[in-house]
C-alpha cells in the first residue's frame, strides 16, 4: 500500500486494536513559497488558535481550513462519550455485538479500501479540508481522497436518488452554527470500528460550530429508524492545522492489511 507522506494507516485492522495513524508532515515540506495568508499570530510567532472565529462579508462564520480530530476514539467507537446506552433494535444490537469482538473486521468496508461514510470519515485521524462559498461547502478528505458537498441553496433530495456510500448533503445557517442533513445512503457503512450498523434509512444531522480561529465544534445525531430506536447525539471536537495541506491517499494501491485480517 502506498502510504502518504503525512500519513500511516493500518487501514482499519482489527476494530478493538488498531485505528489509522497519522504523521502530520509541515506544510513547507511540499510547497514553496506559500503564502502566509490570514493567520492571527501569537507574540512567537505561532498561530493564535484562540483568536476569534474569522466572518465572511456576509457576516456568516467562516468554517474554511484543514481540520483534524482532537482524538482518535471516536473512529473506534462512535459512542465513546454517550452516558446511556445506543438504542439499538434488536438486530441491529446483535450484529453490532458479532463485529465488537474483532473477529469481523475484515468486514468493515473501509478495511477493504470501500469508503468510510458519513460521519465516520470526519473521525478518521487524517485532516480534512473546508472550502466554503455562498452558496455551497465542499469538505475535502484524506482519508481515501474523498469529498463531500453541502448545498446552501434550498434544493432537495429527490426521491428517485442513487444510494451512495457518503449520502447527499444539504445546509442551512442557524446563527453561527452551520446545520447539515445528509440522507440518501446505501446502508453499507460501519458508523464506527466497533461496527454499529446504518441503513439505507439513516439521516446523519450535524451542527458545525466555530469557537474561535483554532477550534470547532461538531455536533452529530444518528437518526436511522431501521436500526435504532430513537435518535442519539454524540459532539466530536477538531482543530485547525494552518500549517499543512492535504496529500493523496490511495487505499487499494498495495493493500495488504486485509488478508491478516478475521472475518469473511
Amino acid at each position: 500500500m502506498q502510504i502518504p507522506v503525512n500519513a500511516k494507516s493500518s487501514l482499519c485492522a482489527v476494530a478493538v486494536l488498531v485505528a489509522l495513524f497519522w504523521m502530520t508532515t509541515p506544510l513547507l515540506a511540499q510547497w514553496t513559497k506559500v503564502p502566509q495568508g490570514a493567520i492571527p499570530r501569537a507574540a512567537d510567532g505561532k498561530p493564535n488558535l484562540s483568536a476569534p472565529a474569522p466572518r465572511l462579508p456576509d457576516g456568516k462564520p467562516d468554517l474554511s481550513g484543514i481540520w483534524e480530530p482532537n482524538a482518535n476514539k471516536y473512529l473506534r467507537n462512535l459512542a465513546a462519550d454517550l452516558k446511556e446506552d445506543v438504542p439499538f433494535q434488536p438486530w441491529a444490537k446483535a450484529v453490532f455485538d458479532q463485529r465488537a469482538d474483532g473477529s469481523h473486521s475484515g468486514e468493515d468496508p473501509d478495511a477493504n479500501c470501500l469508503p468510510q461514510g458519513v460521519p465516520k470519515i470526519g473521525a478518521a485521524p487524517a485532516p480534512w479540508k473546508i472550502v466554503q462559498t455562498p452558496g455551497f461547502i465542499v469538505i475535502v478528505h484524506e482519508a481515501f481522497t474523498l469529498w463531500r458537498q453541502i448545498f446552501l441553496d434550498g434544493r432537495e433530495l429527490a426521491p428517485d436518488y442513487n444510494p451512495s456510500w457518503m449520502g447527499y448533503s444539504t445546509g442551512k445557517w442557524d446563527g453561527d452554527t452551520l446545520v447539515v442533513d445528509s440522507k440518501g445512503f446505501n446502508g453499507k457503512a460501519w458508523l464506527d470500528q466497533l461496527g454499529r450498523p446504518s441503513t439505507d434509512a439513516l439521516h446523519v444531522i450535524e451542527r458545525f460550530r466555530r469557537k474561535d480561529f483554532g477550534h470547532m465544534d461538531i455536533e452529530i445525531t444518528i437518526d436511522d429508524p431501521k436500526a435504532y430506536t430513537q435518535r442519539w447525539t454524540v459532539t466530536e471536537e477538531v482543530h485547525l492545522r494552518p500549517d499543512i495541506e492535504l496529500m493523496e491517499f490511495i487505499c487499494n494501491e498495495n493493500n495488504r492489511d486485509v488478508e491478516h485480517l478475521p472475518g469473511k
